[in-house]
C-alpha cells in the first residue's frame, strides 16, 4: 500500500477500507460496501497474512502522516489504536486459530448471506456465486485451523464441539431444514435455470458444512485442550482489543462484584413493588404469567419489536437526539436458527440501501415470549442504542473517513453505549412500568455478572468472602453456569449459551459494563465542565457523530468537547 503525503490521514484510511474490502468480501458485506457480494473470504493462514500485510502498511502510513486538522488528529488516534491491536492479535496467531460459538470465521461466513439483497435476478445470481464458494471457504478455514494447531493454537474442546453442532444445524442434519435450502427457497419466482443452479449449489454448501462438522469432531477435537480458561496473557490482549483500554483486571473484577450487589439491591426494591415481599425471581414469575407482557408466535414477536423500535425512534427524534431521515429506517427480523440465543444488530450499508437491522435469535421450539424481559433489549439494539450509534456514524460521510464510519467498531465503545442507552431510557421516562424496569435491571445485573464470571473463569480467580456464593473457591465453568442460573433471572436457555460464549470470546463480555462505566464518567465530566450550560442532547449528538473507537481514545476525544 504505497502512500503519498497528499492523501493525508483520511485518504490513507479510505484507501485501506477499499483494499480491505477486496481482501475480505465477507467483511465488505457486513460493512455494506458494494461490489464483493459474489465472493467469500480466504480464511486460510495465507489469507490472514495478506490482510495483516494490508493493515501493517496502512498503520505505518497513518503513523507517519502529519494530521492536517483536529479531525485528522482524531482519525489518526482511532486508526493507529485499532489497527495496532489487530496486528498484535495476528502476531499472536489468535486470528487464524479463531473458533467460537458466536464470532469466528464459521459464523461470519454463514451470516454474510443474511445481509445480501434478494430482490432481483442479479441479486440472486450473486447469491448463487457466493453459495458456490462455500466449500472453498470452509476448506480455507479448515487449513487455517490446522496450521494454527501445528503452532500450538487450538480452541477449547467445548468450542469445537459447539461449532460442530451449529454446522450440523446449517447443513440440515437436525430438526430444521438446511440453511441454504431455506435461503434459495425464496428464489422460486426467478428463472428455471437460476432456481435449479441455486438448488444444486445449496446442496453442495450444506454437504460442505456437514463435512466441516465431521472435520471438527474427528480431526480438530483430538487436538483441542479440555481446559476452557485462556490464562492472563491471552486474556489481557483480548481485553485490550475489545475494550480499547488497558484495564486493571483485579480492580475490574472487584468493581464487577460491587456493581452486581448494587443492582441486586435495586432489583429487590422493584420486585417488592410488583408483589409485596417477592424476590426478583418470584416477581419474574408473576410477570411471566401476566398476559399483558405476553406475545405468542414468532411473527407477533417480530411485529412487537418492530413497533416498539419505531415508536422509540419517532419519540426520541428532535427532543433527545438529532436523527437524520436515513437513520430513521430500522428493520426488525427473526434470525435464522443455529446461532446462539439473543439479539444482535447489523449496521446499514454505506449508502443506506440496506437499513440497519435488529435480529433476534430465538430458542428452538419456543412460541411464547415475555415482553417485560425484552423491552430494554429493543432499546439496546435499536434506539437509542446500537442503531442510533452505528447508523449515525455511517451517516457522517462529510466528517469521518470510511474507516471511522464503517470499521472502527469496538465492543467497549458500542456495547457500553448501548447499555448506557438502556439506563438513559429509564431517565427519560420510557421504563415507568415496573415490569419493564425489572427487565432492564435484570439485563444490567446480567452484564455485571458477566464482568465477574468472564474474568473469574478465564483467570481462575478466587470468589471473595461476603458474596454468598462458593466463597473461597476458584471459578470454573460449572460455577459460572451455576452463578448465572441462580443469581440472575435471565432465561435459562440464554444463560447456557452465554457461558459457552464467554469461554470462547474472552474479554468481550465485560466490555458492556466497563464501557457503560466510562460513558457515564465521561458524561459526568462534561457536565462538571459545562455546569448549568450542559446540554445532554448536544453531548449525545456530538459523541455519536465521532464514530467508533477504543475507550481510552473516547475519553480523550470527549474531554475535548466544549
Amino acid at each position: 500500500m504505497a502512500s503519498t503525503a497528499s492523501e493525508g490521514v483520511h485518504g490513507i484510511c479510505d484507501r485501506y477500507v477499499d483494499d480491505y474490502a477486496a481482501a475480505d468480501p465477507v467483511a465488505a458485506t457486513a460493512y455494506g460496501i458494494k461490489g464483493h457480494d459474489h465472493r467469500l473470504t480466504d480464511y486460510s493462514a495465507d489469507g490472514f497474512a495478506e490482510r495483516a500485510g494490508l493493515a501493517a502498511r496502512a498503520h505505518a502510513a497513518v503513523s507517519a502522516a502529519e494530521p492536517r486538522d483536529a479531525a485528522e488528529r482524531a482519525a489518526k488516534a482511532v486508526f493507529t489504536e485499532r489497527i495496532g491491536l489487530e496486528l498484535e492479535i495476528h502476531e499472536a496467531g489468535l486470528d487464524v486459530a479463531s473458533l467460537n460459538v458466536i464470532s469466528s470465521p464459521v459464523q461470519e461466513l454463514r451470516m454474510a448471506f443474511d445481509l445480501m439483497p434478494l430482490d432481483t435476478e442479479q441479486d440472486w445470481a450473486a447469491v448463487a456465486a457466493r453459495i458456490g464458494e462455500v466449500p472453498r471457504a470452509l476448506a480455507g478455514i479448515r487449513s487455517g485451523l490446522l496450521s494454527a494447531a501445528d503452532a500450538g493454537r487450538v480452541a477449547a474442546l467445548r468450542q469445537v464441539a459447539k461449532v460442530a453442532e451449529q454446522c450440523e444445524t446449517w447443513a440440515g442434519l437436525k430438526d430444521e431444514t438446511g440453511f441454504f435450502t431455506q435461503l434459495v427457497g425464496g428464489a422460486a419466482a426467478q428463472g428455471e435455470a437460476l432456481v435449479a443452479d441455486l438448488g444444486h449449489r445449496a446442496r453442495a454448501a450444506e454437504e460442505a458444512f456437514a463435512e466441516f462438522a465431521g472435520f471438527l469432531r474427528a480431526e480438530l477435537a483430538p487436538k483441542a485442550p479440555v481446559k476452557d480458561a485462556v490464562g492472563e496473557d491471552v486474556y489481557r490482549l483480548w481485553s485490550r482489543y475489545f475494550v480499547g483500554a488497558t484495564l486493571d483486571l483485579r480492580e475490574a473484577y472487584e468493581w464487577g462484584w460491587a456493581e452486581f450487589a448494587r443492582i441486586e439491591t435495586e432489583m429487590r426494591a422493584v420486585a417488592g413493588r410488583i408483589k409485596a415481599g417477592a424476590s426478583p425471581a418470584e416477581a419474574a414469575a408473576v410477570l411471566d404469567a401476566d398476559p399483558r407482557y405476553r406475545v405468542r408466535g414468532r411473527a407477533e414477536f417480530e411485529a412487537w419489536m418492530q413497533h416498539l423500535s419505531d415508536e422509540a425512534l419517532k419519540s426520541l427524534r428532535g427532543k433527545h437526539f438529532d436523527v437524520s431521515d436515513r437513520v430513521m429506517a430500522l428493520e426488525c427480523k427473526i434470525a435464522p436458527p443455529g446461532g446462539g440465543v439473543g439479539a444482535y444488530y447489523t449496521g446499514p450499508s454505506e449508502d443506506f440501501s440496506r437499513p440497519g437491522r435488529m435480529w433476534w435469535s430465538l430458542p428452538a421450539g419456543r412460541d411464547e415470549f415475555s415482553t417485560w424481559r425484552e423491552t430494554s433489549t429493543v432499546y439496546h439494539e435499536g434506539a437509542p442504542g446500537h442503531h442510533l450509534q452505528i447508523a449515525t456514524a455511517v451517516d457522517q460521510s462529510g466528517a469521518l473517513n470510511k474507516y471511522q464510519r464503517l470499521m472502527a467498531f469496538t465492543s467497549g465503545h458500542a456495547e457500553g453505549w448501548a447499555l448506557y442507552a438502556e439506563r438513559l431510557m429509564e431517565e427519560l421516562g420510557y421504563l415507568s412500568d415496573d415490569g419493564d424496569l425489572l427487565g432492564m435491571l435484570s439485563e444490567q445485573l446480567f452484564r455485571a455478572a458477566r464482568v465477574v464470571v468472564d474474568l473469574g473463569m478465564h483467570l481462575e480467580l478466587l470468589i471473595p468472602a461476603g458474596t454468598g456464593f462458593h466463597e473461597g473457591e476458584r471459578w470454573t465453568p460449572d460455577l459460572g453456569l451455576e452463578f448465572m442460573l441462580t443469581r440472575t433471572i435471565t432465561d435459562q436457555a440464554h444463560v447456557r449459551d452465554e457461558i459457552d460464549r464467554y469461554l470462547g470470546w474472552p474479554g468481550q463480555a465485560p466490555a458492556y459494563k466497563i464501557g457503560e462505566r466510562l460513558w457515564l464518567a465521561a458524561r459526568a465530566e462534561a457536565q462538571a465542565r459545562a455546569g448549568a450550560a450542559f446540554d445532554i442532547k448536544r453531548f449525545h449528538t456530538e459523541a455519536l457523530r465521532m464514530g467508533g473507537m477504543g475507550l481510552d481514545t473516547l475519553r480523550e476525544q470527549l474531554a475535548q468537547l466544549d
